[in-house]
């Protein structure tokens, strides 16, 4: 990832963007790199590198926008379907070093990526319960 930042630039003004929303620490725009017409990013003003860095506040602050954007999007654009993404990371395909979530509309055969590639694990409940005991100890 690049050290610029041009999200930071959008919600600065100094890069263009076709904005959809704007509120006091939320900016929604029109993502350059579409597979249907209709998908949005969502970003905080705040730089955050992902979601790990958003305060509680600015996280749900980020959030309700998604969810309104997502709405908007569907009575737009009439989607079948509405997929909601963020990557954290360059090996999850975070290309931007600032926290956003994808809107994007989604239809059926439309030959886009889905959660699961293939046939995924299915761990026995001991393993499920350890896991989340992990991850609950951490919060």
């Amino acid at each position: 990832m690049s050290e610029r930042c041009i999200f930071c630039d959008i919600v600065a003004g100094t890069a263009p963007a076709s904005v959809v929303h704007e509120d006091e620490r939320t900016l929604a725009f029109m993502d350059l790199h579409q597979f249907h017409p209709g998908h949005v990013l969502v970003v905080p003003k705040a730089h955050r590198v992902d979601a790990r860095e958003l305060e509680d506040d600015l996280a749900g602050a980020v959030m309700l926008t998604v969810v309104r954007i997502a709405r908007a999007v569907t009575a737009a654009f009439e989607p079948e379907g509405i997929s909601i993404s963020h990557a954290i990371g360059e090996a999850a395909g975070q290309e931007v070093p600032h926290a956003h979530f994808h809107v994007w509309p989604r239809y059926f055969e439309d030959g886009l990526l889905r959660v699961y590639l293939s046939k995924s694990a299915s761990p026995p409940r001991d393993e499920l319960d350890e896991q989340a005991r992990r991850i609950r100890e951490r919060l």
